[in-house]
């Protein structure tokens, strides 16, 4: 198992709970950050009429996933100071298992040696601020039993889980920055 990169925060859970939007909140502050792979694949499969969609293909979709995050955790890979991703290398471990798809040797290998920081901060289901749309297909029930899966494998990895409160995302933010700021 390679080093864990301590500066690098994962933030997991269900769709719809606000991962993103806290995301975006801390790359306007300044903080680096690391977009979700999914929705960006879907936007770009899409476009081209590719076969990589979690309705199409969900092995192939997966398969661009973990390309899409190796790609992302290497581009960091010199950051100095924290960087946030929306979703990290483990949730396509989750992903796989949620769909009932085998777990390949290298998403695995890829899920154990690209390490996050130790805590990893995880968006209950929050049934207030869901709603689907073109590319968030999933109901909120699927997004409460992906948040249940996440937390699994990201626990099964040896991960410790900070669960983010429903707050604002302001308030959510400044959450995660105390956080991080105390366990350095």
């Amino acid at each position: 198992m390679s080093a864990r990169n301590n500066h690098f925060t994962a933030f997991t859970g269900g769709p719809g709970a606000g991962k993103t939007s806290v995301i975006e909140a801390l790359g306007a502050a300044g903080h680096r950050c690391s977009a979700e792979a999914g929705r960006a694949i879907i936007r770009q499969q899409v476009a081209i009429d590719g076969a990589a969609l979690p309705w199409r293909d969900r092995a192939l979709y997966a398969e661009v996933m973990l390309s899409w995050e190796l790609r992302a955790f290497e581009a960091q890979a010199e950051a100095s100071g924290p960087v946030f991703f929306d979703r990290g290398l483990p949730d396509i471990v989750g992903y796989l298992r949620l769909e009932g798809l085998p777990v390949s040797a290298h998403v695995l290998k890829a899920a154990q040696d690209r390490r996050y920081a130790r805590k990893v901060f995880l968006f209950p289901p929050w049934p207030e601020i869901f709603s689907g749309d073109a590319e968030r297909k999933q109901t909120a029930e699927v997004a409460a039993a992906t948040c249940r899966v996440m937390a699994e494998i990201y626990s099964e990895l040896g991960y410790e889980l900070i669960e983010v409160p429903r707050v604002s995302v302001a308030e959510r933010a400044r959450f995660i920055l105390a956080a991080c700021r105390a366990l350095c």
